[in-house]
């Protein structure tokens, strides 16, 4: 009776968990509703607000495909977290041309934590502390839970590049 009782638990928690992610909120301050907290790839780029720019960025970006050769070899223990706001310009252009690159690079959604804030930059349960966001996107690059680096709402040359930089320092 107790093994019964402690998978229902944990089934319910995990549903919880599972609801929490791709979360929509009302935004008073900007009157829309908004991805908040944890994201999934395929919400996100299914969800309507996001999905208009996604749909016409994507394809347009072509990364460069030496530069991408050049980072392959240094992903070994590379995790990415991706903050943006389903709300904001800057976000909407970056965010499919960063899914560009990924894709060119054969990194696994699994390695990829997708966070969106409100108006604010917030979210919500405490998931941005220690982040340190200002600006959004803010992609921040980990090697075994150090940070190597940060592309903060624009890269510096493009993404490839500045991804290339960040993984060569390590």
């Amino acid at each position: 009776m107790k093994t019964g009782l402690a998978l229902m638990i944990i089934l319910l928690t995990m549903n919880v968990n599972a609801q929490k992610m791709n979360k929509k909120i009302e935004d008073k301050s900007r009157n829309k509703t908004l991805l908040i907290n944890k994201c999934s790839r395929e919400g996100l780029v299914s969800f309507p607000e996001f999905k208009e720019s996604f749909d016409a960025e994507y394809p347009i970006y072509k990364a460069d495909s030496v530069t991408l050769d050049s980072i392959k070899p240094l992903l070994r223990d590379i995790k990415i977290t991706v903050v943006l706001g389903t709300w904001c310009g800057d976000s909407k252009l970056l965010v499919p041309h960063f899914f560009k690159v990924i894709d060119g690079l054969g990194i696994k959604e699994n390695e990829i934590t997708i966070i969106a804030v409100d108006g604010s930059k917030k979210a919500e349960g405490g998931i941005l502390d220690g982040l340190k966001i200002e600006f959004v996107p803010t992609i921040i690059l980990y090697e075994k839970e150090k940070e190597l680096g940060r592309i903060t709402e624009n890269p510096l040359e493009t993404l490839e590049k500045d991804i290339f930089h960040i993984l060569a320092k390590k």
